[in-house]
């Protein structure tokens, strides 16, 4: 046996029971992998699963259950108010491994769900049964040798690339949270600090090498599969898992980045909005002014009742350079501020979206809504800031981890892409807006804090929607809760629908890849 594994007999109900023995035809149409087999597979234990699977796999695969010591730091995410029903877990060694298990799972109708270090927010992914793919092991980076891009297989993560980059004078797009894994963001767009040079992550994409749900391994580019390329670059999470992708990279520029925080009381809510939205204009945004992100939250250092207002600016360049940009805010009176110079992987840090930060914690339960805007509404921000106060004077258990979460970049790289060369459907808008919640762990009230939490994150969403009365709302797929749809998800534009499910039923016809904010929702049969 080539791979190393927990000797487990522990059972599960992986499969769907058929009936013994009986002759199960094809119904026409139905592709070989999706065929049912004439045989019981009833509670196929993980034993047998590494017996007949393991000897297919490379050195160094991992195949294991719930009784193994790595099992709960295998399958443990950021948020748990959603959590997909993981059977088995394998960490394949090579890409082709992946091919490899999606065929075995396919052969025993088994369900299978791609994982790169969990941050999803989604609902949709607790509807999901079976065995789960995690891409841990697979963090090889090759920079090719004209400068210009690098390989990176689907397990590579953000801080990991960052620093990698940095440390051979390069940079490239990747999320803002160290954490967070490059592909799950990237197949739905990409936002980050690099954008407003380069675009998201997905519009440098040179190759993707796809498995699809029949197992089949394909690269995807601009000759070969161009017309998936352009479901892959905003929807991808629909259509196959990436075993490694080549991006484009770029030289380094300078040596470090400015930070600049602020921590404000709510009577400087008027200002601080006002402020923004001229820094932000109508997508003038000093390219530089790389991005910023901003919360209102509780901090009893400044009161125990009402929000605050904390925000922190990243700027390409020195804090000379940043100041001149940043003086509107400077003269805005702060509680607290921080500031300095660092290099570029170390401004996630410095901006609280780091490894060690709050925004990597895992197992929390969090509630959340998402919109995105083209500018801050002011009188929608004061209700918001407002109705705050309220809800944690009736809930003080949600104060300590309840955020309105603002993020702005500049987008001069963004608008230069055509919407429509891409499944990303949002391209105009400017700002990602999150409310966050978590639901305490401890309830003496015996409240129903999940249903509490819902209905806040709907009425912040509403308000932000009302907000913008003529525009059509939109939710960055990334940051989705499951609940909004497709339309939400993927663009309402009925030309872009029809494209995605055009290609879903070319390249994934019995919906295989349904289990995070799909396009279609519903497995079928033909």
């Amino acid at each position: 046996m080539k791979f190393s594994a927990q000797q487990a007999a522990l059972g599960f109900s992986l499969l769907q029971t058929l009936v013994a023995g009986s002759a199960i035809p094809r119904a026409p149409g139905t592709p070989h992998y999706f065929q049912p087999h004439g045989f019981t597979r009833r509670d196929l234990s993980v034993t047998q699963v590494q017996q007949e699977l393991g000897p297919q796999l490379s050195n160094g695969s991992l195949l294991f259950g719930p009784s193994d010591p790595r099992w709960y730091a295998a399958i443990e995410r950021y948020s748990t108010h959603a959590i997909p029903d993981v059977e088995i877990v394998v960490q394949p060694a090579t890409e082709k491994d992946v091919s490899t298990i999606v065929k075995y799972c396919n052969e025993n109708s088994i369900e299978f769900l791609a994982v790169n270090r969990g941050h999803s927010r989604s609902y949709s992914v607790a509807s999901f049964k079976g065995m789960q793919i995690d891409m841990a092991g697979l963090l090889d980076i090759t920079i090719q040798p004209d400068g210009k891009s690098a390989w990176f297989q689907g397990g590579t993560y953000d801080g990991q690339v960052m620093e990698y980059l940095w440390e051979r004078g390069y940079v490239a797009t990747t999320g803002s949270c160290s954490c967070v894994g490059m592909m799950g963001p990237g197949l739905g767009g990409g936002h980050g600090r690099q954008e407003g040079f380069y675009g998201m992550i997905s519009d440098n994409l040179r190759n993707l090498n796809v498995v699809l749900a029949d197992g089949t391994a394909i690269r995807v580019n601009s000759t070969s599969y161009a017309d998936l390329l352009w479901g892959m670059k905003g929807a991808g999470h629909n259509f196959g898992i990436v075993t490694s992708f080549e991006l484009n990279i770029y030289p380094r520029e300078v040596d470090s980045w400015h930070y600049h925080s602020y921590t404000w009381a709510g009577d400087k809510l008027d200002s601080v909005i006002n402020a923004l939205n001229a820094l932000h204009g109508n997508g003038t945004t000093p390219v530089n002014m790389a991005v910023n992100f901003g919360s209102f939250l509780l901090n009893s250092s400044v009161s125990t009742t009402n929000a605050s207002l904390w925000w922190t600016f990243g700027y390409k360049g020195t804090a000379e350079e940043a100041n001149k940009v940043l003086k509107p805010f400077n003269d805005i009176g702060a509680e607290y501020e921080e500031f300095g110079d660092v290099p570029y992987p170390q401004i996630s840090d410095m901006q609280g979206t780091g490894i060690g930060g709050p925004l990597c914690a895992k197992n929390s339960s969090h509630t959340t809504s998402t919109v995105n805007l083209l500018t801050y509404n002011l009188t929608a921000e004061r209700q918001i800031y407002n109705r705050f106060s309220d809800w944690i004077k009736e809930y003080p258990e949600l104060g300590p981890t309840a955020q309105i979460v603002h993020e702005g970049y500049s987008t001069a790289g963004v608008d230069r892409f055509k919407s429509e060369d891409s499944a990303f459907p949002f391209r105009e808008d400017r700002h990602l807006m999150l409310f966050d919640v978590q639901i305490p762990t401890e309830n003496p009230r015996g409240i129903n804090f999940t249903s509490v939490a819902r209905e806040w994150a709907q009425e912040v969403q509403t308000m932000w929607n009302e907000g913008q009365p003529t525009r059509i709302p939109g939710a960055y797929v990334n940051y989705a809760n499951g609940l909004e749809g497709p339309k939400m998800w993927y663009g309402h534009e009925q030309w872009r629908q029809d494209r995605l499910l055009a290609l879903k039923k070319k390249y994934d016809p019995q919906n295989r890849f349904r289990f995070y904010n799909p396009i279609v929702s519903e497995a079928t049969t033909a």
